[in-house]
């Protein structure tokens, strides 16, 4: 018998009701618990075909607990090595080379210097740096927020550039992006699992936690429709090439044009008091199914995560218009191997006598 194990910290409502719909759709073949832990052995291991992770970004000890048990088949959901060098920064500029409208973005480096570095770490690095053409591209009002991290931390929205100055001196140590600012109409947050379950959720950010799922799209009608079919896509795109399994993309929507805003949500919220009983229905019944797949298709002796299209692409040395198409496969432009040269005594092979 197969086993599904969730790995969670303080949540409880989606932990539970996940164990539970595992076991109810398949309680012979493949059964669920929460997972527990009493040794960690380097190259040992673990009891589990799946693992779904929904703390280790805060506890290191999970992370490489499942890492270990990643190397050693387990499918880890979502796959730890990629979540450990995934960032912000990196996710816009991989939307812009998958055709995904992203707000203009750019990288500012920490007010203070990192812990045991000195003014010549940084010898590289010009100063000033061309803050005009930056603020220029940008423009003000903007958002300043880590390239790494989440849950709405240190997010600050900035006036102008005196306010940026004053605001970008509490960051610390904290790498800093720049965004422009998205007046949206409609905001939508999107689930995805499994590179093709999606679901689109109207989320209004500016509302208390327990509110931001109440909120009802201002558009309607076929342009409503399309407007869905097109964040689809974009959903779709961004989760393939990045590989997540499990992850959310939220969009502001602006004349029409739905702009990716924030996608890098591994672990996002699940709880039935912040996203309201239909969402966490349709979070715990696809979770589920994804997760009995991932079961099914575990494969013993091999590695069995999610490695998204960039990471293949560039491991064939593909070119990079392949992301954009949604596939590995060699484009037109991808080089083709030479026939070999015939010698020049070399005659020609002789056909083969047609039986009679």
């Amino acid at each position: 018998m197969k086993k599904i194990g969730i790995l969670h910290g303080m949540e409880n409502t989606f932990p539970q009701a996940f164990v539970e719909r595992v076991n109810q759709l398949d309680g012979k073949n493949i059964i669920a618990e929460p997972v527990l832990i009493d040794r960690v052995v380097q190259g040992e291991a673990t009891d589990y075909a799946v693992i779904i992770d929904r703390i280790s970004q805060d506890v290191p000890f999970y992370r490489a607990f499942l890492k270990n048990a990643a190397l050693c088949g387990t499918a880890v959901i979502n796959n730890p090595f990629w979540w450990s060098a995934d960032e912000k920064f990196f996710n816009n500029a991989l939307a812009v080379k998958l055709g995904v409208p992203v707000p203009n973005t750019v990288l500012m480096p920490s007010k203070e210097r990192p812990t045991d570095t000195s003014e010549t770490s940084f010898r590289n690095l010009k100063m000033p740096m061309a803050w005009g053409e930056m603020f220029e591209y940008v423009g003000f009002p903007a958002y300043m927020k880590p390239h790494a991290g989440g849950g709405w931390k240190s997010v600050y929205k900035i006036h102008d550039m005196d306010d940026l100055w004053n605001k970008h001196a509490e960051t610390e140590q904290l790498v800093m992006l720049l965004q422009s600012e998205v007046t949206f109409e409609d905001y939508y947050r999107c689930y995805c699992l499994g590179g093709k379950y999606v679901h689109i959720m109207p989320y209004e950010p500016r509302n208390p936690h327990h509110l931001r799922y109440a909120t009802q799209p201002k558009t309607t009608g076929e342009a409503h429709k399309k407007l869905i079919a097109t964040i689809t896509d974009y959903v779709l795109r961004l989760n393939k090439a990045l590989g997540y399994d499990f992850n959310t993309v939220e969009f502001a929507v602006h004349d029409g044009i739905p702009y990716a805003i924030d996608f890098c949500n591994p672990a996002p919220d699940a709880d039935i008091h912040s996203v309201g009983q239909e969402n966490f229905d349709w979070i715990v019944e696809n979770a589920a199914k994804m997760a009995i797949e991932k079961a099914k298709a575990h494969k013993e002796g091999k590695t069995n995560l999610t490695w998204g299209s960039f990471v293949r692409t560039s491991a064939m040395n593909l070119p990079i218009a392949n992301l954009a198409k949604g596939d590995v496969e060699p484009t037109e432009e991808a080089p083709k191997k030479a026939a070999p040269k015939k010698a020049k005594d070399e005659e020609p092979a002789k056909k083969a006598p047609k039986k009679k």
